[in-house]
């Protein structure tokens, strides 16, 4: 009976100390898979969520989540405007999901898919912005032009549309620069 006794204690010892065994290396295996994931993964497991983005010269951003670019977040803030992103801006996020996407791979045609591209996007729109500059400043008007560094803003009261009596000045800014670009408010028919 005592044989019995001490290969039952033998063999429990020997599953304890297995299953801490896997524990640990599940632990480290987690905390190695967490180590490589990236904030655009966990971003886009936020799709849909509303998110207090803190952004390098604009402060706190607010909206909900609509997409993730290589280089810019879209949000739509509570009152229908979008806010393009610059994601290298963005010092903190918070009311992320506890979902993290699966890693998507950038391939060529998302990488061209850039800050730069989708500021192009509202030059062809003539959309009339608010451009939040990383030195707290703000410029109002519509992108002109985008070129590889650097976006035109003719700069208007948002209320106008531009034309040339409405326009002030035009400016260059670099895309460096750029904190996020706000959408004025949809006019009311």
């Amino acid at each position: 009976m005592r044989w019995e006794q001490l290969f039952a204690d033998l063999e429990a010892q020997a599953a304890a100390e297995e299953a801490a065994a896997d524990l640990a290396e599940a632990s480290s295996r987690a905390r190695a898979e967490h180590g490589s994931v990236l904030l655009a993964d966990r971003l886009r497991g936020s799709l849909g969520q509303e998110l207090s983005l803190r952004c390098r010269g604009a402060g706190e951003l607010d909206g909900r989540l609509v997409d993730v670019g290589v280089d810019w977040l879209l949000l739509v803030d509570g009152q229908g405007r979008e806010l393009l992103v610059a994601a290298g801006a963005v010092s903190a996020v918070g009311g992320l999901a506890t979902v993290t996407a699966a890693a998507v791979p950038v391939g060529e045609v998302a990488r061209r898919l850039d800050l730069r591209r989708a500021l192009r996007g509202l030059a062809r729109d003539r959309a009339a912005v608010s451009c939040l500059l990383d030195d707290g400043g703000v410029l109002a008007g519509t992108v002109d032009r985008v070129g590889a560094d650097f976006l035109e803003l003719a700069e208007h009261p948002l209320d106008a549309p531009r034309r040339r009596g409405a326009v002030r000045s035009v400016r260059a800014v670099p895309v460096r620069a750029v904190v996020a670009v706000r959408t004025s408010l949809p006019a009311v028919a």
